[in-house]
């Protein structure tokens, strides 16, 4: 499996509302990040949807390394 490309060194941070369900960019190419475009049709990654169940804010992954993606884990941080 090839890599993602990093679309950020620090996650983003978005408001989300309440029962709306956000695409999260997997392949790191989308122009709308954090979130997809269709970029991805020319690779193997496919978006990762999230429904948010309250408004709050999230911190979605910008590096494309995360464990826990959609979401940030601090991966960013990491050399190399």
């Amino acid at each position: 499996m090839s890599q993602p490309t990093r679309a950020a060194d620090q996650p983003f941070v978005i408001d989300v509302e309440a029962g709306n369900t956000y695409f999260w960019c997997a392949c790191g190419l989308s122009q709308r990040q954090p979130f997809c475009d269709g970029s991805h049709k020319a690779t193997e990654f496919v978006p990762v949807a999230f429904k948010a169940d309250k408004n709050e804010k999230k911190f979605f992954c910008g590096c494309k390394q995360s464990a826990s993606a959609p979401f940030c884990d601090g991966s960013h941080n990491r050399k190399g």
